[in-house]
Parts: C-alpha cells; structure tokens; sequence
C-alpha cells in the first residue's frame, strides 16, 4: 500500500492509503505502485488517478511535482479539483480565453507561450474530468 499525499497552497486535498497512483509527469503518465524507485519529477497540468479497493479517483491537477519516497507518493501542486467541484462553464471559458491568447501569441516562441499552455491542458483536464 502507498501512502498518498496531494496538497496545494491552500489546503491537504488527499490524505489516504491507495493501492496505485498515476500521475501526469512532463515525460508521460507515470504508474506508481508499492515498493517503487524513489523519484523526483515535474508534474504537467492533466488528470492524476488513484485506485483503492477496486474503485478508482480521478482530479484535475494544475501541474506541480511529485516526489515518491518509502511508498509514500507527496504531489505539491497549485490546483487539484475532482469532477463535483469543476465549474463547466468557468472551465469552457478558461479554454476559450487560453485558446485565444494562444492565437494571439501565433508568433512567439514555444517558451513564451508555455503559461498558456499550461492553462488550456489545465481547462481541458478539468472538462475531460467533468465527461465534457
């Protein structure tokens, strides 16, 4: 078993024992079970998982790091919302608006878009989420 740990700036999201975890990692998802290598990495905004006892929960993280250590899985990361607390249309619209600005910013290069990058996986991690 794993102990799970997701915090952000403003409260201690998930407190609990788990049998797995995925995360979204900036190199693809990572699988973490009992007895895992220690790893330090960068989160990319996405849907991180859990499973325990056969049924498994999904929330929509703002990127962030995870750090693994003794089986105990701490993800830091500045927003984590499950599907009952997405807003669908606070999320279309931070869609729209990232959408927006990236078309706007069509000419700057791959670093100076990365915030709105970062804000339109975000929104569509929360409306895949939500199942929209």
């Amino acid at each position: 078993m794993l102990k799970l740990e997701i915090v952000t700036p403003e409260k201690r999201v998930v407190d609990e024992t788990v049998e797995s975890v995925t995360v979204p990692t900036l190199s693809g998802e990572a699988g973490i079970l009992p007895n895992h290598a220690p790893l330090i990495s960068a989160l990319k905004p996405g849907i991180l998982s859990f499973s325990n006892k056969g049924a498994t929960e999904r929330l929509a993280v703002a990127g962030g790091f995870v750090e693994v250590s003794s089986d105990t899985v701490s993800v830091m990361t500045d927003l984590a919302e499950n599907a009952s607390d997405v807003n669908l249309e606070a999320a279309r619209a931070d869609k729209d608006g990232a959408e927006k600005a990236l078309s706007a910013a069509a000419t700057a290069s791959v670093e100076e878009t990365e915030d709105i990058r970062e804000r339109l996986d975000f929104a569509n991690a929360r409306l895949q989420l939500a199942g929209r």
